[in-house]
């Protein structure tokens, strides 16, 4: 059952001109296995988290350090969570992330789909 769905798209130069206004922006954003890549993947991994918390209707409180982006065996990317993202999560049945991140040109994006466990069929109610 799908708990949620987000999508974010953010704008590389616009993104790059941020963190270097803010310069302490990098360290709130992401974890310390993020903090050293490219602007590129920094940018879409900002994405994918902004999807993640519009997949869990954005809830108040939640710590960009407690959402991270990962890579699997293949190099596909993967949602990490712990802390406010983890309980905001299990708050509303999400059992499994699918993550999807691209780039083209100047712009990065992500989109999250939150999976839950299936719900049982309440009568009167139709899958």
């Amino acid at each position: 059952m799908i708990v949620g769905i987000g999508v974010d798209v953010v704008d590389l130069a616009r993104f790059g001109r941020q963190l270097e206004r803010t310069p302490g922006l990098r360290d709130r954003l992401f974890v310390p296995a993020e903090r050293g890549l490219s602007l590129r993947s920094l940018a879409a991994r900002f994405a994918a988290k902004e999807a993640v918390a519009k997949a869990l209707d954005a809830p108040a409180g939640m710590n960009w350090q407690d959402c991270w982006i990962g890579v699997d065996e293949a190099g596909s990317p993967l949602v990490e969570i712990k802390g406010t993202v983890l309980a905001a999560a299990n708050a509303k049945g999400v059992r499994r992330w699918h993550l999807s991140i691209s780039h083209d040109g100047n712009i990065a994006t992500a989109m999250v789909v939150a999976e839950g466990a299936k719900r049982d069929v309440i009568a009167g109610e139709q899958e």
